[in-house]
């Protein structure tokens, strides 16, 4: 457990004061994958390196693994930041030395000996996909294979934490994917808490369990990321969810779908934490003999489901079709809503 109480770290510059973190308070579970989302300037960046102490509280407490961190000395703190990965937008990795010896530097400052710094580096090339490349340098490698040196470098002592800083921002959308699908990998094999800061929903989307939407150095809201997704509550929150589905206005515009209904029965399916949509439809089209047509809709999926509306044509006989209605609102989560009967 991570706890985070009354956190604030003021800057001054010519006589003025700026709260980049604003008595923040949170709370944080052994083994999540936490995200932080705000846009440039909400001083996600700020908290984040508040929790390894790179950047000095103003006020507040930081207890992480039972340690107060806030309240640690010079030599304490390098002892606790061992337990404390950190993985930066923009790599930050040692240009003239190797993959490997990137990845050792660490183990090298902890006083490793040699040939167990080589067994663990070897382990943690093979980890995160970088096998064939130890003696490469960072100028050699593509975008994707840095931040693979620097997840690997970050895991090097072992830590509980790992804490990601836009670690995807300067990626493309599919090297994006497989870093974060690396991230899972690791979050589940080696039991460690994520707490990720990005811009970006499609992240958050894709690997969070909870998350934290922060404004002007406030937490304005936070939850699982599903109920996030399906209420947001803050106008910031509302433009966030609204970069992957779009307009509620246009997703829910019926004439749009009427355009397209011609018989049988028009339908609104309203997913709340399903698995997948199409296995859904495979199974009713399968089980009823039925037939179904997606007329329109958006369906996006997060960690803990899917969420999201379909407009579907159903055809074929009114007793089956009746049937497959009942199915799907007595024994699904799905919210079902006939809209038309063209029979």
């Amino acid at each position: 457990m991570i706890s985070i109480q009354g956190l604030s770290k003021v800057f001054t510059s010519n006589k003025s004061n700026t709260a980049a973190v604003d008595n923040l308070t949170l709370s944080i579970d052994q083994g999540d994958i936490f995200g932080v989302i705000g846009y440039s300037g909400a001083g996600k960046s700020t908290f984040v390196r508040l929790l390894n102490r790179l950047e000095e509280p103003t006020s507040g407490r930081i207890t992480m693994n039972d340690k107060e961190i806030t309240t640690l000395n010079k030599r304490e703190l390098r002892l606790v930041r061992q337990d404390i990965g950190m993985v930066f937008q923009h790599f930050n990795l040692l240009w003239s030395r190797t993959v490997a010896d990137n990845i050792a530097f660490p183990l090298e400052i902890a006083g490793i000996p040699k040939a167990e710094r080589d067994n663990r580096v070897k382990t943690l090339i093979e980890l995160v996909g970088l096998t064939g490349k130890e003696t490469s340098y960072p100028a050699q490698l593509s975008g994707g294979q840095k931040q693979r040196v620097g997840i690997a470098r970050a895991l090097a002592n072992k830590p509980k934490v790992l804490l990601c800083d836009e670690a995807t921002s300067a990626l493309d959308p599919e090297t994006t994917n497989a870093i974060l699908d690396l991230l899972v990998n690791i979050n589940k094999n080696l039991g460690l808490t994520i707490i990720l800061i990005t811009h970006e929903m499609q992240v958050i989307r894709k690997i969070c369990n909870q998350v934290a939407v922060m404004e002007n150095g406030k937490i304005v809201e936070q939850g699982n990321v599903l109920d996030v997704f399906l209420h947001p509550k803050q106008t910031v929150t509302k433009k966030f969810v609204k970069q992957i589905m779009g307009s509620d206005e246009e997703d829910s515009d019926i004439s749009h779908v009427m355009n397209r209904y011609q018989n049988g029965k028009l339908i609104r399916l309203h997913f709340v934490g399903e698995t997948t949509n199409d296995a859904l439809i495979s199974q009713i089209i399968k089980k009823y003999g039925v037939d179904i047509s997606i007329l329109q809709g958006k369906i996006t999926q997060t960690q803990a489901g899917a969420y999201g509306t379909l407009f579907i044509q159903m055809d074929g006989n009114e007793k089956d079709m009746n049937k497959a209605i009942s199915f799907v609102r007595e024994e699904t989560s799905v919210e079902l809503e006939v809209i038309h009967d063209a029979n």
